[in-house]
């Protein structure tokens, strides 16, 4: 799995961005709020990934920042969104804007994306509520609530390996977070994820 890429911004186009790594060039998908965010070509830069794998395809996708990667994992969990979709929502709100709309319900924020219907709006907002806290600035996690203390590397990869198991993002950040303080820097990926479902279990 490729969790982040490291290198020089080759080119862009409207929907995705070409990193060149040690001249090899790895075509990621990214929103237009992402893509903004990368800076000129032939710059260095590093985005955080998702590998999305089908039958016919093996695609990347890009991120500027951890808590983005985040919720496009939480998005294309809900019936009905697709990679496409995601990263439109993901073009026309910010994070702790999205975080905002789910928490408080507020289905015609979601709707303002491309290709994002009042029935699916709907639909985002209810299955998402439960999986990410409070709104910002009324008791939730973090400005975006969910997974603040790994915005990425193996931490990210953990929480992603536990909400796999089923746990929901802030019962997955909230035992990396404590793995990881226990374990320190140099922990593996597989002892971080096996002491985080212990301290999830509990």
């Amino acid at each position: 799995m490729i969790a982040k890429l490291k290198g020089r911004l080759d080119s862009t186009g409207l929907d995705h961005a070409i990193i060149d790594v040690a001249g090899v060039g790895y075509l990621v998908g990214a929103s237009s709020r992402t893509l903004a965010a990368l800076g000129p070509v032939g710059e260095a830069v590093t985005v955080h990934t998702e590998m999305l794998v089908s039958e016919d395809s093996i695609r990347l996708v890009g991120f500027a920042r951890g808590e983005e990667r985040d919720w496009f994992r939480l998005l294309i969990g809900v019936q009905g969104v697709g990679s496409r979709v995601a990263l439109a929502i993901l073009s026309a709100l910010e994070p702790a804007e999205l975080h905002r709309a789910v928490a408080t319900g507020d289905k015609a924020m979601v709707a303002r994306a491309n290709g994002v219907g009042p029935k699916l709006a709907l639909r985002i907002v209810n299955e998402l509520k439960d999986k990410i806290g409070a709104a910002p600035g009324a008791g939730g996690i973090s400005g975006t609530g969910i997974i603040p203390a790994t915005a990425g590397g193996l931490g990210a990869d953990a929480v992603s390996a536990l909400q796999n198991l089923g746990f929901k993002p802030v019962e997955a950040s909230s035992a990396v977070a404590a793995a990881e303080e226990e374990l320190g820097e140099g922990a593996t990926l597989d002892a971080l994820v096996r002491l985080a479902l212990r301290k999830a279990a509990k």
